[in-house]
C-alpha cells in the first residue's frame, strides 16, 4: 500500500510517495504544469506505476484555518483528479511546510537556484510524512 503525497501550486505540483510499509515519504518529482489534462496523465501516470491506494494533497490554509484562493485551487485540483480516475484523496494541512523545506535546504546549504528546483517535492515530502506519522499514531 503506497501512499502519493501532493504540493499543489499553481504552476508546478510536488509529488512525494510512500515507501510499501508507509512509514516514510520520499520526494520523487514536481511536476511543472501545464494545463489540466496534462497534469492529470502525469499523475496518473505515478499513481498507476506506484500502485497507489491513497492520495495525500496538502491543504494550504490562512494561520486563522480558513481555506483562501489557494485552498480553492487545491480542491479544484482534486476535483479534476476524482472526474479523471477516481482516486481516493484524503486532504492534510500544509501550513508552514514550505517554509520548513526552505530552512531544511538553507541547512543543507542548498544554493538558491537548487532550492528553487526542489522546494515544491521537499514540500510534498513533508506533508505526506506528517500524514503517515499520524496514521502511524493512530
Amino acid at each position: 500500500m503506497r501512499i502519493l503525497g501532493l504540493d499543489i501550486g499553481s504552476r508546478t505540483v510536488g509529488i512525494a510517495i510512500s515507501d510499501p510499509l508507509g512509514w516514510t515519504a520520499q520526494g520523487i518529482t514536481t511536476i511543472k504544469r501545464k494545463n489540466y489534462t496534462q497534469d492529470i496523465e502525469e499523475i496518473k501516470k505515478i499513481y498507476d506505476e506506484y500502485d497507489v491506494s491513497i492520495i495525500v494533497a496538502g491543504m494550504p490554509k490562512n494561520m486563522n484555518g480558513t481555506i483562501g484562493p489557494s485552498g480553492e485551487m487545491v480542491k479544484e485540483f482534486c476535483e479534476k483528479l476524482k472526474e479523471s480516475f477516481d482516486p481516493k484523496i484524503e486532504f492534510w494541512d500544509e501550513r508552514l511546510t514550505t517554509v520548513a523545506a526552505h530552512k531544511a535546504m538553507l541547512e543543507a546549504d542548498l544554493s538558491r537556484a537548487k532550492r528553487k528546483k526542489i522546494v515544491d517535492k521537499i514540500a510534498a515530502t513533508y506533508i505526506l510524512q506528517g500524514y503517515l506519522d499520524r496514521i502511524s499514531n493512530k
